[in-house]
């Protein structure tokens, strides 16, 4: 159990997707933070490590399931299975959610002063994630499909313009945590999505699919920074290596 406390937190939920649900119990960031350990993050909350290990431990033990074993699947299927669920879920929640948050803002936002905040906050996020997905799709995503295909059916490696995964992929993770800090904003704003006494069903509706948005974009960000871009940076050179050789 002592070496699981200096083990990543994106580790453990790559190998074991259900262990999120304790991680977010916890309110520990394992996807934008997914690189500190058990004992960095008990330590920084102030919780016990054993009693962490032990919770992470009945959700590992129980049944798993292949469906969500996502540190299995190839490179071109998971790149697949993220845009066309995550992307996509992030284009179709963008407008319902900015006409809530609207509306919220006209009718109680002179008793909630923090609704504008929570609405400019989730603006910006909304025209970030729009470009940074753009980017995925057109640059990122075809190469490591590319790279896949080459690994897969031997078929012949180009080298990229942008000369290695690695300088698109800081790109997007940079970005990764500027969205995971705005969320833990809007979070904080909202008191974790908590409908004030005063709140009508708008409200409620508004800050569940805020808090929705949220736990996607967490998955999301999860899946690229912890099991995406390592494979693909090992892939590629793992390609490197055989050409020069």
């Amino acid at each position: 159990m002592e070496n699981l406390k200096t083990q990543s937190i994106g580790k453990f939920v790559a190998d074991n997707f259900r262990t999120a649900s304790v991680f977010q119990k916890y309110g520990i960031d394992f996807c934008c933070k997914g690189g500190r350990t058990i004992n960095e993050v008990c330590e920084s909350k102030n919780i016990s490590a054993d009693e962490l290990l032990s919770k992470l431990s009945e959700v590992s033990d129980s049944e798993s399931d292949p469906n969500t074993n996502y540190q299995s699947w190839d490179l071109d299927l998971l790149a697949d299975h993220i845009e066309k669920k995550h992307h996509r879920y992030v284009e179709k929640s963008i407008p319902a959610l900015k006409q809530f948050l609207e509306k919220l803002c006209k009718v109680h936002g002179e008793n909630h002063p923090e609704l504008s905040e929570i609405s400019e906050q989730f603006n910006l996020s909304s025209g970030e994630l729009a470009a940074h997905m753009k980017k995925e799709e057109l640059i990122l995503f075809p190469y490591i499909r590319k790279i896949a295909l080459a690994k897969n059916s031997n078929v012949s490696y180009e080298q990229p313009p942008f000369g290695s995964v690695q300088n698109p992929i800081n790109v997007m993770m940079n970005e990764h945590d500027t969205e995971g800090e705005r969320f833990r904003k809007i979070a904080e704003l909202s008191n974790n999505y908590s409908t004030p006494a005063d709140g009508c069903t708008t409200y409620k509706v508004a800050y569940d699919l805020l808090k929705e948005f949220e736990e996607d974009l967490h998955l999301h960000i999860h899946l690229e920074n912890n099991i995406l871009f390592p494979k693909a940076i090992e892939l590629e050179k793992e390609l490197t290596t055989v050409i020069n050789n």
